[in-house]
Order: C-alpha cells, then structure tokens, then sequence
C-alpha cells in the first residue's frame, strides 16, 4: 500500500512512520497510510515557510490568485472524487462529503478575489502638509491545526485566506481523518507556489501541533478543535504574544415556538441535530419546545428519527453514516448512560448497530423529558444525540437557550417576526438561523462565536483578513 507523505519545502517527504487511515463504515478497509512528522521535520517545515515568506509577502496579487483560482477549479471539476474519499476516511454520507468538498473548491475561488480586492485608506493628517496611508499586511508563517469532522472545507477555509494575504503557513490535519487535507496539498503541490509557501505536516497533535505552538517562528495559530485543547493553545500562545484565532464547542439551541409550521421545525431539528451524525460544532443538540406544540413536536420528531437510514456512507439511501471511530462511539454512548441515568427518557435510538460491513454505527438518540441543569445539556456529546426542553413560552426558551457556556449558532422556529427579530438580536450566539437549521452556514460571510465556543476574530468571508494580516499606519511628510 502506498504511503502519502509530507510536503516540506516543496518536496515530498517520509515520515518516522506511518499511520492506517480507516474508514469508519467499514473497519476492514484502509483507505491509505498516511506518513507522520516528527518535531524536527516540523521544525523544518516552519524554517522553510519562514524562509519563503519574504518573496511571497511582496508577490503581486495576481500571482495570489492564479495560484488559489486554479486550486478551486480543480477541486470542484474532483468534487465527486474528493467527496468520496472523505465519506471513507471520516464517514459523512456520500452526498454530505460531495458538498464539503464543492463548498472547498468555492472558498479558495473566493479567496483568490479577496487576493484582488484588497482595501485601504488615503487621509489627510491633522498636520498641514501631511498624508496618511492605512494598509493591511501579511503576519508571517501561519500554523493551522485542523480536525477530523470537516476535513476539507475547514482546512480550505483557513489555508486560502492566509495564502491570499501573503502569509506562509504549516497546515497539521487531524491524525484520525487526513487524507482530505493531503488531496489540497497535492493539488497545491502541482501549483506555481515557490516551495515553503505551503507546507502540510502530518502526525500527532502532541507532537507535530506542539512543534507548530511552540516555535518562536511561527507568529499565529488558527485552530478548531475541542475546548479543552483549544484553551491549551490559548495559554501557549498567550505566553509568546502569538496571535491566536480559536474555534472550539457549542451546544447549540434550537427554540420551536407554538406557532412555528411543524414540518419545517421538525426537518430543522433533524437536520440541525443528526445530519453529519450530529459530529458538527453547530449541531442542534438541544431543542427547546414550548408547550402547546411540545408533544406534536416531539410526536413528529420520534418517528423521523426512528426512520432515519443509518448505514454505509458510500451506500445509495444512507442519511446517516457511522461515527468516525470507537472512541468517539464509546463518549456517545457513554453520554446516552449518563442521560439515563440523570431521568431523561430515551424516546427513540441510542443503541449500538450491525450493518453488512465492520463499522462505528449506532442509531440516532433522541431525548425527552430533559431540564437544562443535566449533563446532556450542559456538555458537547459530538454525536447523534438530541435532547428535547419543554418551556412555557418564549421568554423561557430564550433564557434557556442564553443559559450555556458555549455560544457558537442558535436557531428558532415561529412564524412570528416579531419573535424572529427580537431572537437574532437577544440571541448570546454568533450566529443566528430563522426556520433554519442550525447547521449549514455560507462560505462568504464570518463563521464564529461567543463565550466558550470561539476566541479571536472570526473566519470565513471578508472578516478573514482581521486575523490573517496586521493593520499599518503611515505617515508621509511633502
């Protein structure tokens, strides 16, 4: 079997060793061996993008964006492709891994305008005879750090705006799921980027990310990730005044008030909760129901999930595709004992299921009967597991919904525009979505959070450039 190996100075490079990329529908097959760095190799990879970073900064803006503009194409003419390896390595359905890998192509063509369209200021000095410019430009070598859940649009997401703005970067994609990542390398390596522009480094994060963190070379980190591992990342790079841009949990409301149509509530939910097996940090994992509708809602909402299809990514009719591997199905299931445990009831899924190959299956869950005080509703599951609130009225499922540490997407179901409107203003979220799902954003406008779900500016869209250039300020006499 062929092993993908790193990219490091414009070259293609073993690792000290090399890990089975598995896929998740059917645990028999190894989608590919992937090489994994050591500190030192990283320690290259950083030498080489600071090296490199010099030329890039001062190239001309239409280098920038011949180099992205082409990598997009060729992403979505492969869509179908790239796709499919991503439903193997990470277990999205087909149709979900299609999409993902389309909405990558479209971020790197956004970003190769962004290239383009690049803004400043002329004014006048309060001091006669003086000018002023304000400009943006590029920080330096970029270390970005991904995870397995989305494992090509993040990356695209973070890769192409650093390249668009004259940033080097050293990209280090989830141990468990990099094959998606390595594809956008290989495109990029076959690009007119000078070598050390773009480095990917594959591997551990205690090893590869660490390297990435703790190099007095590398002047940012981009993450997305858990919570836990995002706070490290903020210590570390506190400690060195490296800019830092974090996006880390939610546990996301999703209010169905009494008015709201019921069929457009309840696809919202399903789609919001347990579409992508709910491994989103924008899943709808607590629906907040107030009480006229409650039991229609929850009616409704039983039988859809108890028919939802779970199965073989690859196979025709799947909705729902494994989880990504059995640690992440053992936290599932240990977090469903703990619903039960704590007097929620299990109204539909939970178990553990077999399919025709070896997988990390297991069946939709939704619970009812839940308070938000309880473990399910105060902790990220990251996994197909749903929890219903029942509310009294708005008023209640606004202060429920506000009522979490996390702060990343909320989401509500009414006809009402009154409620719509006072929602997206009162709403302790980064984004907010009307008869909606939770999930599912655009890739040309800011994606991010408040409290603990995100720190730093946010990603995607213009709103990129806030962290991936620095603001200068000149004075011109004459």
């Amino acid at each position: 079997m062929d092993t993908y190996k790193n990219w490091i100075a414009g070259a293609w490079r073993d690792g000290v060793e090399a890990a089975p990329n598995i896929n998740p529908s059917d645990t028999d097959e190894t989608v590919g061996l992937y090489a994994r760095a050591d500190a030192a190799q990283a320690a290259e990879a950083i030498a080489a993008a600071r090296a490199a970073f010099p030329a890039w900064a001062t190239s001309t803006p239409q280098q920038r964006f011949d180099v992205l503009d082409a990598a997009g194409s060729e992403i979505l003419a492969r869509k179908d492709e790239l796709g499919t390896l991503l439903a193997r390595e990470e277990g999205k359905t087909r149709a979900e891994g299609v999409m993902e890998a389309a909405r990558a192509g479209q971020i790197f063509k956004f970003f190769a305008g962004e290239a383009l369209r690049q803004e400043g200021d002329h004014l006048a000095s309060v001091r006669p005879g003086v000018s002023v410019d304000v400009t943006r430009e590029p920080l330096g070598v970029i270390g970005i750090i991904t995870p397995w859940n989305f494992p090509i649009a993040i990356p695209a997401w973070k890769i192409a705006p650093a390249l668009a703005f004259g940033n080097t970067v050293v990209v280090k994609p989830a141990d468990l799921a990099p094959g998606s990542a390595w594809a956008i390398a290989e495109i990029l390596s076959r690009s007119a980027l000078p070598a050390g522009v773009f480095n990917l480094v594959m591997g551990r994060g205690s090893v590869v990310g660490e390297a990435l963190i703790g190099s007095p070379d590398v002047v940012a980190i981009s993450f997305t990730g858990s919570v836990e591992t995002g706070r490290r990342v903020a210590t570390r790079a506190a400690e060195q005044m490296k800019k830092v841009q974090l996006e880390m949990g939610g546990k996301n409301p999703m209010i169905v008030l009494d008015d709201a149509d019921l069929d457009t509530a309840v696809a919202a939910s399903v789609n919001g909760a347990f579409f992508s097996t709910g491994q989103r940090c924008t899943a709808s994992s607590r629906l907040i129901v107030t009480r006229q509708i409650h039991d229609r809602f929850v009616e409704a909402m039983t039988a859809k999930v108890k028919a939802l299809k779970v199965d073989h990514a690859l196979k025709d009719g799947t909705e729902i595709g494994p989880v990504v591997d059995q640690s992440q199905l053992d936290q599932d299931l240990r977090y469903i004992e703990i619903g039960k445990a704590e007097g929620a009831t299990l109204a539909a899924g939970g178990e553990r299921l077999n399919r025709e190959t070896p997988g990390f299956f297991l069946s939709p869950a939704l619970f009812v009967e839940t308070t938000n005080d309880m473990t399910l509703n105060r902790e990220e599951v990251f996994g197909p597991v749903a929890t219903v609130i029942r509310v009294a009225d708005y008023d209640e499922a606004l202060a429920v919904a506000n009522d979490t540490p996390f702060g990343l997407s909320a989401g509500i179901c009414t006809t009402s525009l009154t409620h719509a409107r006072h929602f997206s203003r009162a709403s302790q979220a980064g984004m907010t979505m009307v008869n909606l799902p939770t999930a599912g954003v655009d890739y040309h406008v800011p994606f991010g959070g408040r409290k603990g779900s995100s720190f730093g500016s946010r990603e995607q869209g213009r709103y990129a450039a806030e962290f991936f250039t620095t603001v200068k300020t000149s004075y011109i006499a004459g």
